[in-house]
This record gives structure tokens, sequence and C-alpha cells, in this order.
């Protein structure tokens, strides 16, 4: 679970890198926080997760409200990076996110090679 989260931080920094090194560095802010949108709610979500675990309270209605809250902190931070970064360059924060969201599938493609 945690190990998804890093992979997914990994992707989000080199989608920064690309971004910074094609558009500059508005480009670079832009994926950054494309990537942090979907690892935070997924960081929060993971430590939710491995609590209730912990303490013995797991269960499948918390796994879907913590789903459905990881969702909507994803949706709010996309929103506030998009009002509060006048400079936001949308191909690049769609990159951070298309990156961060695919990075366990991308693990799995190469580890397969």
């Amino acid at each position: 679970m945690f190990r998804a989260v890093f992979h997914q931080s990994i992707a989000a920094l080199l989608a920064a890198v690309a971004a910074g090194l094609v558009a500059g560095w508005h480009g670079a802010m832009s994926a950054f926080l494309g990537g942090a949108a979907i690892v935070l709610p997924n960081l929060m979500f993971a430590l939710s997760l491995w609590a209730a675990a912990k303490s013995g309270r797991a269960s499948v209605a918390r796994f879907f409200a913590g789903e459905l809250i990881k969702v909507a902190a994803t949706l709010a931070l996309l929103a506030i990076v998009a009002g509060a970064y006048p400079e936001l360059n949308w191909l690049a924060m769609l990159a951070g996110v298309f990156l961060a969201l695919k990075a366990n599938l991308l693990v799995i493609l190469i580890k397969a090679r």
C-alpha cells in the first residue's frame, strides 16, 4: 500500500522534471501540483487503512468511506490548484495527474520485461 504511494510520488517527480525541461518552471510546478493532488489523498487513505488494520477496526464500510473521501479530496485539490495558480500549464498538470495515477501499472509493465 505504501509502495504504491511511493511509486506515485516518483512518477509525479519525473513528470515535473520532464515538464520542466519542456515547458519551464511553470510547467514543472504544474506537473508537480497535479501529481501531488493524487499522491497526498492516496497517502492519507493508506495511513487510514494502516491505522484501522493495526487497531483491528478495519471494515468494508471504512474502506469505501475512505475511498469516497480520497476522491473528494483529490477533486478539491485539483480545483484549488486550478484556481490558485494563475500560471497553470494544463497539459503539464494533466500529465502529472495521469502519470501519478498510472504509476503502478507502469511499474508492472517495466518489471514484466
